[in-house]
């Protein structure tokens, strides 16, 4: 428990450099916080791994900077591969400081980077954690600025990546969320 208190703390603690701002709040700080109360909600038992794994999904995400990459859908996957591969070496590198095990920051990284997710139950938990995220914190400014014949495929593919338990919280939660983001929602889900 140590460990994970530790590894928490220096995840925020470098996430607190984000030049970025949310709220008056770093961004990627406030984005590791929402992961972790997002999977204590959904998964109160989760694993030591899965908690590190959550927390440290953006680390330092500002480093890679989306500009660097091009425009197009080939550009955009090649950062979020880019972006999984830097956040599962920073955390690596911290833990190794902390004295973790090898075994375990290979786990912890496994996560990060979503291998198998699908077959992995721990990576589909991080998934199902980080659309969460998103559709509760992130897509109501999402809305703002994407064009809005692309948003049903966006949240369609967005749902295609959760498990039924993830969809179940994501329906629960929708009640609480501003009515555009519902309307958006169930129009996109309705047309799926």
């Amino acid at each position: 428990m140590e460990l994970l208190q530790q590894a928490l703390a220096r995840f925020d603690q470098l996430n607190s450099a984000d030049p970025v701002l949310e709220n008056g709040e770093p961004r990627a700080l406030l984005y590791g916080q929402r992961m972790s109360a997002q999977l204590q909600a959904f998964c109160p038992s989760a694993s030591v791994v899965l908690q590190l794994a959550v927390r440290a999904q953006h680390l330092e995400r500002w480093q890679i900077a989306r500009e660097q990459f091009n425009a197009d859908r080939a550009g955009y996957h090649a950062w979020r591969k880019a972006c999984a591969e830097h956040h599962a070496r920073r955390a690596g590198e911290v833990l190794a400081e902390l004295g973790a095990d090898q075994a375990l920051i290979a786990r912890v990284g496994q996560l990060i980077r979503k291998e198998r997710f699908k077959a992995d139950p721990e990576a589909q938990t991080l998934e199902d954690v980080a659309c969460l995220v998103f559709l509760q914190h992130e897509f109501d400014a999402f809305l703002a600025k994407t064009e809005p014949e692309k948003i049903p495929a966006i949240v369609q593919k967005t749902w295609a990546k959760m498990s039924a338990e993830g969809r179940q919280a994501a329906l629960a939660a929708l009640p609480r969320l501003p009515d555009k983001v519902q309307t958006a929602l169930n129009s996109a889900l309705s047309s799926a």
